[in-house]
């Protein structure tokens, strides 16, 4: 999932490098200001898997695993035609059981539940996050910026009287066309957790529940503090929660860490504009302009003040994973999976949600 926004592509830039082991920060929480959560939050809960997940497992994807190799039983068992049916679907981010009962999730929530079972299956897993085209939604006075990742079962032993290795096989949520070529960065899994949990901070933003979003995104921080999109949506529950003081802590801290984040620096240009310090403000949001000349809905707000609806709003941008593409169209009319002769690529186009192909690696 392309992650979230101009984050993402700073982290990505950084692929070649060792990444840097962050620290959580200190006095950037202020659990005094919410009440307790009302729902449970525990990373424990991301991966786990339900009596009805286990029941599948062994039998369903056991009964594929003895003609097949485990990586494509698994893949054939999720996602080949006639099999769960999963449908694409944005509005909330699931963990794995979740997901598996609702037969539906955004491709966060479908790698997450793919991973679930390939641990279980002691199958080794990698992610990634994706270059992807730009994607943006918005929802009132909130822009998301939408991502992408995906995961690969990654090289394992198969002892045949041998002994040999079954290629990688990637598990994408992209069309065919967009595939091909398509350059992605290695994540860890406790970013994987920290994406899942600043979506669910997010969601529960934008649905006017500030009191629990504050604990997804504190709690998706303590994941990875090295995520700064968490920081990013925090900034922005405290701002609607009204504690300016502690907004413009964090997205300061954030930006920081990374001065090319065009996400935290929108949001700290509002925050201090809140803050009535107008000329830091405006400052900061001409560096911004500098930065990202036409932000994206920029054209749409000009149209709305020349009609003369409104002044052009302030908006705060959210990064967010959700999978831009699994909404288009398939057309493809071929049989249950066709090799793309570009890459080896299979697919079904009666179940567009995922794709996979063979990788090899030495």
């Amino acid at each position: 999932m392309k992650h979230y926004a101009v984050l993402l592509v700073s982290l990505m830039l950084g692929a070649c490098a060792a990444t840097p082991v962050v620290r959580q920060p200190e006095g950037l929480f202020n659990d005094n200001l919410f009440l307790a959560p009302s729902e449970r939050i525990s990373v424990d809960d991301v991966f786990a898997l339900s009596d009805e997940m286990k029941q599948y497992l062994d039998t369903e994807i056991a009964r594929e695993s003895r003609t097949k190799g485990r990586q494509q039983a698994l893949f054939d068992s999720l996602y080949a035609k006639g099999k769960l049916k999963l449908d694409f679907d944005s509005a909330t981010t699931r963990n794995a059981a979740q997901a598996f009962a609702a037969r539906s999730g955004n491709c966060l929530s479908l790698v997450i539940m793919t991973a679930a079972f390939a641990r279980q299956m002691g199958l080794p897993v990698r992610y990634q996050t994706a270059f992807v085209d730009d994607t943006w939604s918005r929802s009132g006075d909130i822009q998301f910026f939408i991502g992408h990742v995906n995961l690969t079962l990654g090289r394992h032993q198969i002892y045949d009287g041998v002994g040999r290795f079954e290629p990688d096989l990637t598990i994408d949520f992209l069309p065919p066309q967009d595939i091909h070529g398509l350059r992605t960065r290695l994540i860890g899994e406790e970013t994987i957790v920290a994406m899942y949990m600043n979506n669910r901070a997010a969601e529960l933003f934008t649905q006017g529940l500030v009191n629990n979003a504050y604990w997804w995104a504190r709690a998706a921080i303590g994941q990875d503090p090295g995520f700064m999109s968490s920081y990013n949506t925090l900034g922005i529950i405290y701002q609607r929660h009204g504690n300016l003081a502690e907004a413009e802590k964090v997205l300061a801290y954030a930006l920081e860490r990374q001065p090319g984040n065009l996400h935290v620096m929108s949001n700290l240009v509002s925050v201090l504009n809140a803050q009535g310090r107008v000329e830091e403000s405006r400052v900061l949001a001409h560096k911004l302009e500098q930065m990202d000349p036409n932000p994206p809905f920029s054209f749409f707000d000009q149209r709305s003040v020349c009609q003369g609806s409104r002044s052009r709003p302030l908006l705060r941008r959210i990064p967010f994973l959700a999978c831009r593409c699994l909404r288009r169209a398939w057309r493809d009319g071929s049989s249950k999976k066709a090799a793309d002769p570009r890459g080896g690529i299979q697919h079904d186009p009666q179940s567009p949600r995922a794709l996979c192909r063979e990788t090899r690696s030495n």
